[in-house]
Formats: structure tokens, sequence, C-alpha cells
């Protein structure tokens, strides 16, 4: 009988490449990684023995290599995200290790490498930037190491792939297993659309959500359920991720020093537009004394209408009845404008529209990989199609938490591919919170830098560009979502149909900027645990907590009460993601954001400046210098006054030029 052919093997048929899920199983990946292991080894190999090295027959072919395992890789690690379990886990433990050495082969292929220094590069600055950043890479996978260098270089990527995933693993099975059950009294304060969403068989379970402080400490009225939901989130990983965080920072270490580099900090920060770690760390140390001292005030006020001290627990309860008090605020009420469908299809995809001339449709005719997971085709003004997105929002408890954008194909002349990305959410109700407004509009601006993509060159392609500089696309998007034009147009209540109105939105705008100080202060000390970490030269702490709070004091952040936004053993970012040492890369993009929103402010929402925007920064990728295509949007390089504004921290210090922001020109940013 003949052999079922695999369907991770094959290109789909379906338009854009679309995996098709229907034929897709994970009884498919192994066998399927397996082959496409060694049909890529075959094409490296067969790049290494072919004539005299030319741009062709080297560059362009080994960006080109790799198809069938950027297939397999892309379903697996997709829907691992998002529908992960036992059988998932078991597949990653045995094929993460070998993709890791997979990988450093590559690297570490001698002739290939040499190959690579001896093409003539063509003139274009594409071309010139692609055979700098391949070099680059290869040294900085150990291509000029020697025999034993290269081996343990192996085995310490091998071994850090292995921690990644084991780190994200435990604290999913964490996050699951603390989800703190309720009796209905006990969650006095919330709507009755809500209580529906988190009862199950009787009882209420609500789940814990990835950052330190939960979003229902806001709303809950009894105190010792803020206080039960607060302790369940912070005993995250205590007993499983402590030694996976220790081994991961002295491994990153030794890596850094085997490739000439004095911390983990140095080695990943050399790729960033900031350039270097003290940039980074200076970024923290010049806002954290405004940041503190504007979060010990609130708390201050936020204690006095609560008639006691406050802590991480009761602090943002007490926060939000201030500010129901000062502003006329009721999120609850305000929810029932942003019904989930309004804000995607009259908002995200409207204001892109406006201002790119794109519209998007949805394909019922193509399936996702559940039935809840909806297709949408991206067209172009004059009808081209450009991609799919894919959106998943619903909350489950096989996704692993959070909020991101993914890519399942990148868009490629010379592959000549176009883009099929996901954007994922956790909901737990079709009204959606101002915070989870913000976070559509977000995703998909990180959508929208896939899925406008513009480049020859698949390393090249979308978003995969420094991580300080992926932000700044999905950051300055968020501004679209209370935009007038735009929130008027999708903020519709959810029972009458009624326009938001004026004095709401108005309150509303006023509730976004209340709290800065502590949003400001916990995002600060997350970023700066990160740093402490990867600063690291010597040996390591013994006690994590009281490491963390050495770092807090250093930059004056040890405010009472205030928690950093992520703790050591619950920092998927940096432990179990791709933000190690990059936390801070977050204000760092707000900052071009600020800016360059300031543009769009003054000219207004339309095609002119959106066709700006999309020609400088969405459609180039990496294919361009950053500090050229920020000075080709926004007319002139980047001013950081008006981060520090919108942020409540006019008063601090303005950063010079080594400080936030500031992006290096050159070949190397």
């Amino acid at each position: 009988m003949a052999r079922m052919k695999n369907p991770l093997l094959e290109p789909s048929t379906l338009p854009y490449n679309l995996p098709d899920f229907q034929a897709i199983r994970l009884d498919h990946v192994e066998e399927a990684f397996e082959q496409a292991l060694h049909n890529h080894a075959a094409e490296i190999a067969d790049i290494t023995t072919a004539e005299t090295p030319t741009w062709e027959n080297t560059v362009e072919a080994f960006e080109l290599a790799g198809a069938d395992l950027d297939r397999v890789i892309a379903w697996f690690f997709n829907l691992q995200s998002t529908d992960g379990n036992a059988d998932f886990d078991a597949v990653a433990d045995r094929i993460v290790p070998r993709l890791s050495a997979h990988v450093d082969s590559i690297y570490q292929n001698g002739e290939l490498y040499q190959r690579l220094r001896a093409v003539r590069v063509p003139a274009d600055e594409a071309s010139r930037r692609l055979h700098a950043e391949l070099l680059r890479r290869f040294t900085r996978r150990g291509a000029e190491l020697d025999a034993t260098g290269k081996t343990r270089l192996q085995d310490i990527n091998r071994r850090l792939s292995e921690l990644s995933e084991r780190f994200g693993r435990n604290l999913l099975a964490d996050t699951r297993g603390l989800a703190v059950t309720f009796t209905r009294d006990e969650l006095a304060g919330l709507s009755e659309e809500q209580l529906a969403a988190y009862e199950r068989d009787g009882a209420y379970v609500i789940p814990i959500e990835l950052p330190t402080t939960q979003t229902l400490q806001a709303e809950l009225d009894v105190a010792q359920s803020r206080r039960k939901l607060f302790d369940a989130s912070r005993s995250r990983g205590a007993h499983t991720n402590t030694d996976v965080v220790l081994e991961t920072v002295k491994l990153r270490q030794e890596r850094a020093r085997l490739l000439g580099f004095d911390t983990h900090a140095d080695f990943v920060i050399a790729e960033e537009t900031a350039r270097t770690a003290a940039a980074a760390r200076g970024l923290i140390a010049d806002l954290a004394p405004a940041a503190a001292a504007n979060a010990e005030a609130e708390r201050k006020l936020a204690s006095e209408l609560a008639g006691e001290e406050l802590d991480g627990a009761d602090w943002p309860y007490w926060q939000a009845k201030r500010r129901e008090q000062e502003l006329g605020f009721d999120e609850t009420e305000l929810r029932k404008y942003f019904p989930l469908e309004q804000v995607l299809i009259d908002g995200a995809f409207h204001a892109a529209n406006l201002l790119y001339g794109i519209t998007v449709t949805k394909r019922d005719d193509l399936n996702g990989y559940r039935d809840d997971v909806d297709v949408w085709e991206i067209k172009d003004e004059d009808g081209t199609g450009l991609g799919l997105l894919l959106t998943d929002y619903n909350a489950r408890e096989s996704k692993r938490g959070g909020a991101w954008m993914s890519s399942f194909v990148e868009q490629s002349h010379l592959a000549g591919t176009k883009p099929v990305v996901t954007n994922v959410m956790s909901v737990t109700s079709p009204l959606l919170t101002i915070d989870e407004v913000t976070t559509v509009f977000h995703e998909f601006g990180h959508a929208l830098h896939g899925l406008l993509s513009d480049v020859r060159y698949p390393s090249h392609s979308g978003t995969n560009v420094p991580r300080d500089w992926v932000e700044f696309p999905s950051q300055i998007n968020e501004n679209y979502a209370f935009a007038p034009e735009i929130v008027r147009n999708y903020a519709r209540h959810v029972d009458t149909g009624e326009v938001i109105p004026d004095e709401l939105l108005r309150a509303m705008n006023e509730a976004r900027q209340f709290g800065q100080g502590f949003d400001t202060a916990e995002y600060l000390a997350a970023s700066a645990i990160d740093l402490a970490w990867h600063s690291l030269e010597g040996d390591l702490p013994e006690d994590i907590a009281a490491f963390e709070q050495e770092v807090l004091g250093d930059y004056g952040l040890d405010v009472d009460g205030l928690e950093p936004r992520y703790r050591s053993t619950w920092f998927n970012h940096i432990f179990g993601g791709g933000y190690s040492a990059g936390y801070y890369s977050y204000l760092w993009a707000e900052a071009l954001d600020a800016d360059g929103f300031s543009l769009v402010e003054a000219e207004g929402i339309n095609r002119a400046t959106g066709q700006k925007f999309r020609d400088a920064i969405l459609s180039q990728g990496s294919s361009r210098d950053y500090a050229a295509a920020y000075r080709a949007f926004r007319g002139r390089g980047k001013d950081v006054r008006p981060l520090l504004e919108r942020r409540g921290l006019a008063g601090a210090a303005a950063p010079d030029t080594a400080a936030p922001g500031t992006i290096a020109s050159g070949e190397e940013a």
C-alpha cells in the first residue's frame, strides 16, 4: 500500500500557502521534522560544493534553504503556544535539542562561512545589509571559534533551548494549577457577564494572568479575594523555575564570554538599535526617580481614600476607586461600548483602511487551526492580495497566556511568498476593557508590520528586526484605538447602538493617563530585573527574591506596595521567550511612538501620513538603516520630550544622545 504523503512536507496549495490545518496532525510532525532536517542539510551541502561563490549560489541560496523545516516548525510552535498539551510537550522534548544542534551545525560550518565572506556583494542597501547581518550572525553563533569552543557553544545552546522550553512549560502548569476558586459572594464587584465567564460547575474559577498584578484586583470588592488572587500570582515558579532561572543565567554568561562579550546584555544589545547595555540601563536610571515619586504619590492618595496603608494586593482597587471618584468613570459601563468584533472590524481594520488604503475581508472558505479562529484576507487599494491574518482571541487553558503576533509564512520577493500571520489573545468576555482594546490594536500593529512587508530577502521580512524596533509599529498603532475619529466609529453600546458620548470619551482619555506612576514604575522595575540578571559577570545570587529587591533599591524603585510587572520565576519574556536583556525595548520603542504619533496629530489620520509610515517603516523590515527610516517618516531625528510628557515624567532629565530612543545609524544598527 502506498504511504500517505505528509502534508507538512508539501507546499500548501491553499491561497497564500495557508497551512492545510484540516489535514495536518501532531502525528505528522516528527516524520516531517526528520525529513526537513535532512533536506536542509543537503541544501547547505549543495551550497558549499557549488562552483565559485556568487551572490546567487551562496547568499540567495542560503536565504531560500530550509523551506521544509520552516513549514514544520511554524506549524508546531504556533500550535504548541495556542493549543499545547502533554503530547505537544513530549514532541518538543525530542525535537528542540536537535533543532538547536542543527542550527549550530550550519552557523559553525567553516566552508559556508568562508563562501559568504568571499562573495561579491551587490551595491544596493538591502543586499549590503543582508551580507553584514549574515556575517555577524555566523560569528555570534561561533563560526570563528576553535573546535573546542564550537563544541562547548553547541552544548550551551542545546541546554538553553531545553531550559527555555521547560520554563514556559512550568509557568503554564503553575498558572493553570494556581487558578483561584471563589464563591459567588467572594466575587462581589464583578458583573453578571463576568461571573458567567468564570462559572465552572457551580463554582467560580479565576485564571491567573501573566503579569504580577491581576486585572480583577481593581474590581473585586472583597479584600480577601483580592489577596487570594494576588498571592496566587506571586507564588508562580517558586518551586519549579528557580533552578531554571539560575542555570539559564549562568549559561548565558558563559556563552557571552565565549563569544567575546563581557555579559549577556552586551551580547544581546549589540544587535539592537540601543547598541549598548549601558544605554539601556541609562534609560531606566533616567526615568526611575520620577516614576517612583509619581507612584508613591499615587499610593498615598489611594491609601488616604482607603483609610489605611495599602500594599500591592489592594492598591489597584483603591486606585480604581480614586479614578472613579475623581473622573466619574465606571469601567464596567464603558466595556459595553467595546464589543470585540466592533473593536476589530470598525476599529483596527477601519483605521488601517484610512491610513494605508487596505481592506480586510473575512474568508469563510478558509479554515484556521480551530473553529473559533477566523481567517481574513488583506488587499491593497488596487485590489492586490497582500496576505492573510488569523485571529485567535478566546481564552482557553491550552494557551500559554498573554498576547502575541507570529507568522506561518513570511513575505519575500525572492521566495515568492506573501505573509500569513496570526494575532493571539486570551479574552474571557466579548466586551473588552480599555487594556484589551489597546492590545487588539497593539497586536494588529505587529500584524501590519508583517502583512505590509515589501522586501526581497526573507531575513529582512516584516518583524525580523531588533526588539527595540519591533515594538515601534505595534505601539504607534495603539494610538489609533482612542483617536476620536476612530473610536467613534466602533465604540457603540452593545444594547442600544448608541455611539460613545463625548463626556464618557473625555473621562476615558483622562483615565488612560491616570496611574501612570504605577504603570511606568512597575514596567521599569521588571526591566531593571531583566538587565540586572543579564549584566552579571561573576557569581550568581543564591536568593532570587533578595537579588530582585537589591536591584529595585539600586534604581530607587523599591516603593512600598509596588510589584514589578514580572518577577524572575514568571518572567516568560526573558526566560521562556526572546526578550532576554531586551524587556527595556517597549519603553525604548515608545520614545519613537510618542514622537512619531505627534506627527500624525499634526497632520491628521489620513492616507498621506499613513503612506509615509508604510513606505518608511512597515514595508522595509530590516532592509534599511533604522535611523534613516525614522527620518524618512518623521522628517527629522527623534525627540524624547513627547514620551516624557505622555508618561507624566516631564520633570525628569531628558536623556542625552546615549540614552533612550537614540537610533544608531550605520550598517550595524
